[in-house]
């Protein structure tokens, strides 16, 4: 069993910045992959930012390319977003998710294939 704890969301203006961290424990398995995903109201849960274990390959959705970033220290068993240049439509829970992977190498995109999941942290841009 893996525990992820977010931590990190906040009140920002737009344009502004938020470092959002996820911590995780309990690890049972060699090599997870992990992903960031957030949640507005009334919303499906959608995919911001996935990284492998080795930290080597990563990827973003669409709109966030170019402000985000994933990274991750495997000797904090810590995995980061930062987030540059936030808008008000990006407020949401974000949620930190990781997936057991057989590889450094494999990366998801799928919300679907993730086996443990954070709490969420909320992130409200203002405008």
């Amino acid at each position: 069993q893996v525990q992820l704890v977010e931590s990190g969301g906040g009140l920002v203006q737009a344009g502004g910045s938020l470092r959002l961290s996820c911590a995780a424990s309990g690890r049972t398995a060699s090599y997870y992959a992990m992903g960031w995903f957030r949640q507005a109201p009334g919303k499906e849960r959608d995919l911001v930012a996935a990284i492998s274990w080795g930290g080597v390959i990563a990827d973003y959705a669409g709109s966030v390319k170019g402000r985000f970033t994933i990274s991750r220290d495997n000797a904090k068993n810590t995995v980061y977003l930062q987030m540059n240049s936030l808008k008000p439509e990006e407020t949401a829970v974000y949620y930190c998710a990781a997936k057991s992977a057989g590889s450094i190498w494999y990366i998801s995109t799928d919300k679907n294939e993730y086996d443990y999941w954070g709490q969420g942290t909320q992130v409200t841009v203002s405008s």
